[in-house]
């Protein structure tokens, strides 16, 4: 249990709901629908990364995505959401199993797009807050004016990697050296999209035009904080199916239990639109512009205290 006081706590409380209130202006402003989906689900999408908790025969969603776009594919264009999200073993300094998650997504926009709104968005919460252009994290000072620096994958390993994205994905490294030897290195000043990452670590993105060896996929990292996860969604059926039974294939390899797919999901992916989509974690996000150093510190209860 982190050592901070119950001072600290209240403190951080209001402030995350300041940050709250400040993300659904940014979104309303915006002319965005907040919207409403259930968090039980009989399915998640599979995700061979994400072990899910079961809950009396379905599962506890660990994203809101799978309702979110059958929402897009029936007409909403702009929508975002505020929820809880749950992934099973999920507990450390930065991880809860229970999650608060912003999700939104816009028909006819990219993962470029979405990229320029995120800036937009935290510079909105930083002068709601008083923080103004600068933001201090953890002994950082991390400035946040315009523009953000895009980082390549591939140019991040050769960066901060001690071997390749190749080899990594060869061995069955990727997320072990992302974890060890990049992340650490991101947003340490100025705050850095990670974009286009290999095709095989992005089951749910659209591949890049003239280069279907990456994904149009980023993260946002400020002051070694991962902080979301968005891209241009890919809306074909059949590549979306394959990249499914492919997931559940590594999903038995592994021995996890592999789901039902999610037949109305991809059922009406035909009829979503182009669009992009991204998931901010709300709780890292308030670690963040309170300058909490661990998860606990931005929550009301954490699993242990229940």
């Amino acid at each position: 249990m982190p050592n901070f006081s119950r001072k600290i706590l209240l403190t951080n409380l209001v402030q995350r709901a300041e940050i709250l209130q400040l993300i659904r202006a940014f979104f309303r402003e915006s002319g965005f629908l907040e919207v409403e989906t259930p968090i039980r689900i009989p399915a998640p999408l599979p995700e061979a990364h994400i072990e899910v908790i079961p809950s009396d025969g379905w599962v506890l969603q660990p994203s809101p995505e799978i309702c979110m776009k059958r929402l897009l594919a029936a007409g909403y264009t702009k929508i975002f959401q505020i929820c809880k999200c749950f992934r099973k073993a999920e507990r450390g300094r930065r991880h809860l199993p229970e999650m608060s998650m912003l999700e939104w997504y816009a028909a006819g926009q990219t993962y470029a797009d979405l990229m320029g709104c995120c800036e937009e968005l935290i510079r909105h919460i930083a002068r709601g807050l008083g923080v103004g252009g600068i933001l201090s994290y953890q002994g950082l000072t991390v400035n946040l004016s315009a523009p953000w620096q895009r980082l390549t994958v591939a140019d991040a390993y050769r960066r901060f990697a001690s071997i390749s994205a190749e080899e990594s994905l060869a061995q069955g490294r990727f997320d072990e050296i992302m974890g060890l030897e990049i992340e650490p290195n991101l947003g340490k000043n100025r705050p850095v999209f990670l974009v286009d990452y290999p095709a095989e670590k992005a089951s749910l993105a659209r591949l890049k035009p003239g280069d279907r060896a990456v994904a149009e996929r980023f993260e946002l990292y400020i002051g070694g904080l991962e902080l979301c996860n968005g891209f241009s969604e890919l809306n074909d059926p059949a590549e979306q199916l394959r990249r499914f039974e492919a997931e559940q294939g590594l999903m038995r390899v592994t021995g996890k239990p592999a789901y039902p797919l999610p037949e109305k999901f991809l059922a009406g992916l035909a009829a979503m639109p182009p669009c992009a989509g991204n998931a901010l974690g709300i709780d890292r996000l308030v670690m963040l512009f309170c300058d909490a150093a661990a998860i606990d510190e931005v929550v009301a209860f954490t699993p242990e205290q229940l």
